[in-house]
């Protein structure tokens, strides 16, 4: 997969900073890089539209942003970017995520070794840190575990650590596809199966838990279909959308015969947690 590299003038102020970053997950951009003479963004060939771009920072407060360059970045790029950017995550001091190279760490209940490439899903991210902490404060031991949109395969793999089988890991991007795989390898949760596809690949199987941490229009999209394949008494975990988005995704789910439960929200992120009685 190709990226484009979109390089902006150092920001200088944090709040306008995570504001353009949570903007640009709209547009498609997947990752970040703060550097000491510039921030950047990266974003999908495929999903790049520099008219969408253009209308983002025409919007008044991004007036100060200034777009340095816009140009294609090779794979080959990626891991240097990633290793001198990427820190270990400890989330509620029980789950450690950290990447090959880093050594020397403290240990945690739970630690995730993720290879960070282009996946999604390494909890630098307040979604998935959010799904993290929903996980952690879940009893999924011996429970039908369901990853819709895996990305890095990291929740998957935090599900099968807590004692979750069978885990199934879903993702219709083929890199995420070899990154969980890849990843699932290295923390030792074997038994995770991992496919590329999406909810229709779900067919008629039945989860006590489904994962889903991708974005509003799919989550809504793709509702009914969560719905259907989750037992009675079992829950939805979602993520992807903002605080703004909650009441459309709770209409959605609520239409589908599924309870609101609980959510948290981090700079305007939101995890929900549904139940199906």
């Amino acid at each position: 997969m190709n990226y484009i590299e979109l390089t902006f003038s150092p920001l200088n102020d944090d709040k306008l900073q995570e504001l353009l970053t949570a903007m640009l997950t709209t547009i498609g951009c997947d990752s970040f890089c703060e550097e000491e003479q510039s921030f950047k963004a990266y974003c999908p060939v495929e999903d790049y539209s520099e008219e969408a771009l253009n209308d983002l920072l025409s919007e008044p407060k991004f007036v100060s942003v200034n777009l340095i360059s816009a140009y294609p970045l090779e794979d080959k790029n990626w891991n240097e970017i990633w290793e001198s950017n990427y820190e270990p995550v400890l989330i509620d001091n029980k789950c450690l995520i950290r990447a090959p190279f880093h050594h020397d760490l403290p240990s945690a209940e739970y630690e995730l070794v993720i290879e960070p490439k282009m996946s999604f899903g390494t909890a630098h991210h307040e979604t998935t840190s959010q799904m993290i902490q929903l996980l952690l404060k879940s009893d999924v031991k011996g429970c039908s575990v369901l990853d819709m949109g895996c990305g890095t395969g990291i929740l998957a793999i935090l599900a099968s650590k807590m004692g979750a089988t069978p885990v199934v890991a879903i993702d219709n991007d083929e890199w995420a596809y070899n990154n969980a795989i890849e990843n699932i390898q290295l923390n030792g949760t074997e038994k995770v199966e991992v496919e590329l596809g999406n909810a229709d690949s779900i067919g008629d199987r039945k989860f006590d838990v489904i994962i889903a941490n991708i974005n509003r229009n799919i989550l809504l999209n793709d509702m009914e279909a969560y719905a259907k394949s989750l037992n009675k008494s079992s829950r939805l975990m979602l993520s992807g959308f903002y605080v703004s988005d909650l009441e459309a995704i709770k209409k959605a789910a609520e239409s589908c015969g599924l309870r609101f439960e609980s959510n948290s929200a981090t700079n305007q992120w939101v995890a929900a947690l549904f139940v199906k009685d």
